[in-house]
Parts: structure tokens; C-alpha cells; sequence
């Protein structure tokens, strides 16, 4: 890729010298924690982990999104550190409906923001319980070898986040690249994000920001 930080290739590496990057960005943004692989990762060593939320409870100016496939390893991590900062969300995939068992995995972890990647989507996920989830993102499956996403299989988690009361971001159709199919559902894009607002009893309430209406 011409990166020296993939002189491995895909292979698990560490890059401990890009650990304090968000302390170095002043202004307030969303970062998408270790996109490229695992934050809890089985080979990921438990001092690291450490070190990423150190830095991350730190600089709590930005937002910062961690996605794992091993929702087991982060409901031990909560566990040990209690309560998650606000600033900090933790999710999980759920790409086939075999895989919904994370779902209850990701509850036991003590945070204001759980989110749902069903990214990419390879099927139907059925009927799913969203207590405790804030936010769900769906979107079909990108590159040479994609397989295709049906829309039966959006739409149905669609309408059981709008039932249930859950953000819901649809973010691609997919196909040969990201941006092949488009990412509009019905006639609309689907933005939402989970907001959170103060209530008088000090306790947060979820809420749901309004989707950005249709560009012509």
C-alpha cells in the first residue's frame, strides 16, 4: 500500500509510536479506533489495550468509535474498568444472524453509546433485540469478490430500529467499490446518529439526530 506501517502486510502488528495522534489533534473529531483490524484482538496484549484507553480518556475532546468481532474479550476489559467514558463508544458485528449471540455480549458492557456494525450485511439477521443498543449501521459488502446485499435484508433492520427506537445509519449499497450501489434507502439517506441530552435527573436520555433530507 506504500504505508511503511503495512511493511507486514495485513499481519498483526503493533504501532505503539501512532498511540498519541488524537492528543496531537486539537480539533474535536470522531475517530474510528484501529479500522484496520482489532482493538481486542486475541493477540493484542492486555497492556496495550491499557495504554489506548489512557490516551483515549485523555484527549476526551474527540469521539471515538471501537468495533470489535470479540465482544467477549470487551465485556471482560468493561468489566475490570467499570463504567466507559461517555466519550467512548463500543460496538460490535453482526454480519449473519448466527452471530447475534454479540449482541448480548456488547450489553454487559457498562457504556452510553453501544452501537451494531451489520457490515457488510450477508443476510437476513431476522428478529433482533436492540435493549440497550443506541445506534445500528448497516451497509452491503464492497470489492472484486462482494457479495451481494438484498434489500429485504436492510429494510428489515430498518424498521425494527425505527420500532425500537434506535439510531439507524445505512452507509452503502456496495459493489465493486464502496460507492457503486449509492447508500439511498427508500427514496432517503439514512444519517442518524445517537444524540444524547442531559436530563434534569442527570441522567442521559437517547434521542434520535434528524436524517438529512434526500439531495436532488
Amino acid at each position: 500500500m506504500g504505508n511503511p506501517k503495512y511493511s507486514n502486510g495485513f499481519d498483526f502488528t503493533l504501532q505503539p509510536t501512532a498511540l498519541d495522534l488524537p492528543l496531537r489533534w486539537k480539533e474535536p473529531r470522531k475517530i474510528f479506533v484501529n479500522s484496520m483490524s482489532d482493538l481486542f484482538h486475541e493477540w493484542m496484549p492486555d497492556d496495550y489495550v491499557d495504554r489506548c484507553f489512557e490516551v483515549m480518556e485523555e484527549a476526551n475532546w474527540h469521539v471515538y468509535q471501537i468495533l470489535t468481532k470479540r465482544p467477549e474479550r470487551m465485556a471482560r476489559f468493561a468489566k475490570r474498568h467499570g463504567r466507559i467514558p461517555d466519550h467512548i463508544w463500543m460496538g460490535t458485528s453482526v454480519e449473519l444472524a448466527l452471530y447475534k449471540k454479540r449482541i448480548d455480549l456488547l450489553r454487559q458492557v457498562n457504556a452510553r453509546v453501544r452501537f451494531i456494525s451489520f457490515e457488510p450485511l450477508l443476510g437476513s439477521i431476522g428478529k433482533v433485540n436492540l435493549r440497550g443498543i443506541g445506534w445500528a449501521i448497516a451497509g452491503g459488502e464492497s470489492g472484486p469478490h462482494h457479495r451481494p446485499v438484498q434489500l429485504e435484508w436492510v429494510r428489515e433492520l430498518r424498521d425494527q430500529c425505527v420500532s425500537q427506537g434506535v439510531a439507524f445509519f445505512f452507509k452503502q449499497w456496495g459493489g465493486i467499490t464502496p460507492k457503486s450501489g449509492g447508500r439511498e434507502l427508500d427514496g432517503r439517506f439514512w444519517n442518524e446518529y445517537p444524540v444524547y441530552v442531559p436530563q434534569y435527573s442527570g441522567k442521559p436520555v437517547t434521542i434520535l439526530s434528524k436524517p438529512k433530507s434526500l439531495k436532488k
